[in-house]
C-alpha cells in the first residue's frame, strides 16, 4: 500500500493522479495507524514550513514518520520537512536528515525559483535509474538544502542546491515529480521499486 500523507497543505490530487497514471492507486490519509502500516509513504507539501509541521503535530504524525523504516519520499516542502530545521519561520522539522533548510540565494534572479531546471551531478542510486544529467524537472520554492553528503542530484538557480537527497530509506525531491513529465514519472516509478 502506497500512502500519500494528508498534511492539510499539499497538492494531494495531482500527486495521487501521477501514481494512478503509473497503475497504482494510493491511499490519501492523515490517519496515523494507516500511515504506520504503509509499504511506502509520500510526504507532499505546499506552503509554509511552520504551518505544515504544526499540521503534522496536530494529526499525531511526527513520531509515526520518525519511526518509519520503509521507503519514504518527501516532495518540495515535504522534502524540507525531513530536515532538522528551516530558516522559514525558524521551524523545526522531522529531523530525519541532519542539518537545515536555508533561504535560496537566487543571486538577483526572481524569487521564488519557479519553472523547469536541470538535474546535475547524479549519484548512482536506484531512484535515478533512467535519468540523465541535464534532464529537466519542475521547481517551485524559495528555500533549499545546501549540497551535502546526502545529495544525490543537484540543480542551480543562483546557487547550487540539493535537488534530490537520500539518507537510508528516506528520499527527498525539492522539485515536483508529479509535474515533471516523463522524467518525474520515471522517478516516481523508481520509488515504487526501491528497497531499503
Amino acid at each position: 500500500m502506497l500512502v500519500i500523507v494528508d498534511t492539510g497543505c499539499a497538492n494531494l490530487a495531482s500527486v495521487g493522479f501521477a501514481f494512478e497514471r503509473l497503475g497504482v492507486r494510493p491511499v490519501i490519509t492523515g490517519d496515523a495507524d494507516t500511515i504506520s502500516k504503509a509499504e511506502r509513504i509520500i510526504l507532499p507539501g505546499v506552503g509554509a514550513m511552520p504551518y505544515a509541521m504544526q499540521a503534522l503535530k496536530t494529526r499525531g504524525l511526527v513520531e509515526v514518520l520518525r519511526a518509519y523504516t520503509r521507503p519514504l519520499m518527501g516532495i518540495c516542502l515535504g522534502m524540507q520537512m525531513l530536515f532538522e530545521t528551516s530558516a522559514e519561520g525558524g521551524a523545526s522539522g522531522l529531523g530525519l536528515i541532519e542539518g537545515g533548510i536555508d533561504l535560496l540565494d537566487t543571486d538577483g534572479k526572481p524569487a521564488p525559483h519557479m519553472g523547469w531546471n536541470r538535474l546535475d551531478n547524479l549519484a548512482d542510486d536506484p531512484i535515478l535509474a533512467g535519468i540523465s544529467p541535464g534532464d529537466y524537472v519542475y521547481f517551485v520554492h524559495s528555500y533549499a538544502a545546501r549540497v551535502r553528503s546526502e545529495t544525490i542530484a543537484t540543480s542551480r538557480y543562483g546557487q547550487s542546491f540539493s535537488a534530490i537527497v537520500r539518507r537510508g530509506n528516506i528520499y527527498g525531491c525539492q522539485f515536483h515529480p508529479e509535474r515533471s513529465g516523463k522524467v518525474g514519472a520515471q522517478i516516481l516509478q523508481n520509488f515504487l521499486k526501491v528497497e531499503t
